[in-house]
């Protein structure tokens, strides 16, 4: 197959290492190693900040997972999770020139997980998180961010719902619906659904416009066996089954598995509806069903084939490059909303739903506004001209 041959041939891995110094004489080998190396050793010991100035912490994300969601392929552990945490990697570094390693984990219990991660923080300056079952990855990142003094960030949570909302703000805008009173239903109670509809409610949007369907039905108020995560967003309602809510339903966002979307369904939502079905590899249903069942109907999905791809690949890299630039030591709620209407108004400047991923405005656009918001917040180290770093950005890319 082209993809395995992509991935074998002819080194296999799609990473390595750059080295930045130049090795090539004995002086440099000295200032490299032994015995220059000891300065900046002993500068650290003396003052543990200077790890920043010496090093590469500063720079560097680690891409940590333990296997048990990988895209759209379920629990396959971190052996086989880890050619997608090396396409993170790849992404991270062409897009936004972020250096990152792939840190893949045998540890399915969240205290032993969060220790491990804990304990080889002192490497990285952000984590990030991905590709962890719900609902241990809530727990993980919350313990996380309490005991590290370093940026975590779930990219399978926040940078979906960035790009989801993103993409709502567009499309809503296109089909002259208001976002703010549409009835939307969400096919998946995962990591990404459930952190989309919490960026929704920041936006505006009311608890009782979302409905969410997981595999066994509405989470309705009173349904037994769903935990504390699910049970924050149980509808009060009569509807049981995924086609129940769509039923005069706006919008659509399908964050769970392929094909459980019908052309009926579709047919029995509201005038001019806005369907993202972004279960990958095979969406809830195809752009092309749901145009031979209705003409006024926006549809995309998460594939790279289609032109309004919605995939949080337009936010990740982008965002820790902010996150990274400004020494965040936090990524908050107002840095993702930040990041969220920076994509939508890219995407509005090409008169797209989403940006094209190769268009060279989402890093200045989103990197400073989500640097602005981390110093209004609070949370940045270096505070940077907010437009010369965004001229900066413009001339690097």
């Amino acid at each position: 197959m082209k993809s395995l041959n992509y991935h074998k041939q002819p080194i296999p891995g799609k990473i390595g290492t750059i080295v930045l110094k130049p090795v090539k004489t004995r002086e440099d080998l000295a200032l490299a190693y032994t015995p220059g190396v000891a300065d900046a050793c002993l500068a650290i010991k003396e003052d543990p900040r200077a790890v920043y100035d010496y090093t590469n912490k500063g720079r560097t994300v680690a891409i940590v997972t333990n296997g048990t969601a990988v895209l759209g392929l379920g629990n396959i552990g971190p052996s086989a999770g880890k050619p997608v945490m090396e396409g993170k990697a790849v992404l991270l570094k062409v897009f936004a020139n972020v250096d990152a390693l792939d840190v893949c984990v045998d540890e399915e219990d969240v205290e032993r997980f969060v220790e491990v991660v804990r304990a080889i923080s002192p490497t990285y300056g952000v984590i990030n998180l991905e590709d962890i079952a719900a609902p241990a990855c809530f727990e993980i990142e919350r313990r996380l961010k309490e005991i590290l003094d370093i940026p975590v960030f779930h990219d399978d949570q926040h940078g979906t719902a960035v790009c989801v909302v993103a993409g709502l703000i567009r499309a809503t805008a296109m089909q002259c619906l208001d976002l703010h009173s549409a009835k939307i239903v969400f096919s998946g109670a995962g990591a990404s659904a459930l952190a989309t509809a919490r960026l929704l409610l920041e936006f505006g949007v009311k608890q009782d416009q979302i409905t969410i369907v997981d595999s066994k039905g509405v989470i309705y108020e009173g349904r037994e066996n769903v935990n504390e995560y699910k049970r924050y967003f149980a509808s009060q309602t009569d509807d049981r089954t995924l086609a129940d809510a769509l039923k005069g339903a706006n919008i659509f966002v399908g964050l769970s598995s392929g094909n459980v979307v019908s052309k009926l369904m579709v047919r029995e939502m509201a005038e001019k509806p806005i369907l993202f079905s972004l279960a990958n590899p095979i969406p809830e249903i195809s752009v092309e069903d749901v145009e031979s069942a209705r003409s006024d109907a926006i549809a995309v999905t998460g594939s790279s084939k289609d032109r309004n791809q919605v995939n949080n690949v337009m936010c990740f890299p982008f965002l820790l490059r902010a996150v990274i630039d400004v020494g965040a030591k936090d990524v908050t709620t107002n840095m993702l909303k930040a990041a969220a209407e920076a994509l939508a108004c890219v995407a509005q400047r090409s008169g797209r739903i989403m940006p094209d991923l190769f268009d060279n405005m989402i890093l200045p656009e989103m990197a400073a506004e989500v640097a602005r918001a981390a110093q209004d917040d609070g949370v940045a180290t270096k505070e940077l001209d907010i437009a010369e770093y965004k001229r900066s950005l413009h001339k690097e890319f």
